[in-house]
């Protein structure tokens, strides 16, 4: 491609939000936007670089500063110090990269970022540039946030049923953590919620789901904001329409795989239990522990990531790795998915997570620990019928009898195969979302295309 055609294709910045469970959906997405012909630089901060194992050399990358360089979050020591500091520090650096890229030819026509840094528009729209919020979480958790925020919904919840439009009727402990339980994190709360404090001015809102999967709620959102458009489920196209030539990972890791793919080779269709709460979830020692003993009294085989920052915890007496089982600090959750040994995944559901199971076509047993994972839990058991919830004591303890119960039903029971089946269907249903003619694909393409066609690139006036 000559340079003549290069200038002309839009150029997009895409500014995730420094945590995993935010990076890969936006940088899955990022590619998609390669494919498309769009030029994309991934803009990050500083400290969070240098977490991350390896960024693919093929992705233009720039740098940002959040005002912690040495350690982001950690040593802030507190929400709310990061969060202001984020938006201070952050706003003034992006500022300078804009002018920087200005300077250098290569002006900026567009920034994607994550809804938790709503300070990215006033940026935007201070350069004329288009500002397209990235909607990580599902459109139903993201409802109920928009209407806590717009008063709809009233903190502390004093309703024993929400009814609200476009979503089943829930109970309050349905709801994100933050809402049933908004004291234990208010500084988390209000940055939460904070993300929809000036969505309507966005030029564009892309969330990361698929219209099929929450017809009701997305009829009702583009009625409130028309620009939104769900282009999902963002995961490496090779586990979905295999469009993208060699996507298979995320690209992106913030831990190193243990090889475990090798282990479940060697069992049977359908045996293994596949456990893992993410990169960010704790469990204590006694929760740990009921896990252990559900393993160890379940008559399939099992996989468990378990981090090395959480591995203190387990029981001295528990062996580790044995015939049954295969205890590992990190892994590659898609090609574990996707294996034909993998009977149900044990997960704390959040959203990357359920997406991936459910574009994997596996059915779950949930254990959600906080934030979004209550109502995904609630999605995944009630609306999609592709799982059981494991229930917890009145400790917010799921004993190991109540979990080994759910690993046999799911494992070994007609209504697990039912759950399986519907597994399947939801797979093939975010399949055809990315593939050639999909929902996704097809708002994908009408978001380059207004990049394209809209006069959206920008004249830059130089003094």
């Amino acid at each position: 491609m000559d340079s003549e055609s290069l200038a002309r294709r839009p150029h997009c910045l895409l500014l995730p939000f420094p945590a995993l469970g935010h990076l890969n959906p936006m940088f899955q997405f990022l590619k998609r936007l390669k494919h498309e012909g769009v030029r994309v630089t991934l803009v990050i901060p500083r400290f969070f670089c240098k977490k991350l194992h390896e960024i693919p050399t093929s992705i233009a990358l720039e740098y940002i500063s959040d005002g912690f360089d040495n350690g982001g979050f950690e040593e802030a020591k507190s929400g709310k110090v990061y969060f202001e500091s984020f938006r201070r520090v952050g706003k003034e650096t992006l500022c300078e990269l804009i002018e920087k890229l200005d300077r250098s030819g290569n002006s900026v026509d567009c920034i994607v970022y994550d809804s938790h840094l709503c300070w990215v528009l006033e940026v935007a729209k201070r350069f004329g540039i288009v500002g397209a919020s990235f909607l990580a979480q599902n459109l139903a958790v993201d409802s109920l946030y928009y209407h806590v925020k717009k008063g709809n919904l009233h903190i502390p919840l004093i309703e024993q049923s929400i009814s609200l439009p476009g979503l089943p009727s829930l109970q309050p402990k349905d709801l994100p953590s933050f809402l049933y339980d908004h004291e234990s994190s208010p500084d988390v709360l209000d940055y939460v919620l904070d993300q929809f404090s000036n969505i309507e001015e966005a030029d564009w809102i892309l969330c990361n789901s698929i219209y099929e999967l929450e017809t009701e709620v997305a009829e009702w959102f583009t009625k409130i904001l028309p620009k939104l458009r769900t282009i999902g489920p963002t995961i490496p196209s090779m586990f979905l329409d295999k469009r993208l030539e060699d996507d298979k990972d995320y690209g992106c890791a913030l831990f190193k795989s243990e090889e475990c793919i090798k282990w479940l080779d060697e069992r049977r269709k359908g045996s293994v239990c596949y456990i893992s709460f993410g990169s960010m979830a704790t469990l204590n020692e006694e929760q740990m522990e009921e896990i252990v003993c559900a393993l160890r009294d379940s008559d399939c085989y099992f996989l468990w990531v378990v981090r090395t920052t959480e591995e203190c915890k387990l029981p001295k007496y528990f062996v580790k790795n044995s015939e049954k089982g295969l205890i590992i600090t990190w892994c590659p959750q898609l090609q574990v998915l996707a294996h034909e040994a993998v009977g149900c995944f044990v997960t704390h559901c959040g959203w990357n997570s359920t997406m991936e199971a459910l574009s994997l076509g596996v059915p779950m047993v949930a254990m959600p620990q906080w934030t979004d994972q209550t109502t995904n839990a609630y999605y995944i058991t009630d609306v999609l019928k592709m799982g059981l919830r494991a229930p917890a004591d009145e400790k917010g303890i799921v004993r190991g009898e109540s979990l080994k119960h759910c690993i046999k039903e799911m494992m070994e029971t007609e209504n697990g195969k039912e759950m399986k089946k519907n597994a399947l269907n939801w797979k093939t249903l975010a399949t055809k979302a990315v593939d050639e003619g999909g929902s996704s694909i097809k708002y994908i393409s009408e978001f380059v295309n207004s990049l394209s066609t809209s006069g959206a690139h920008r004249v830059i006036p130089f003094n």
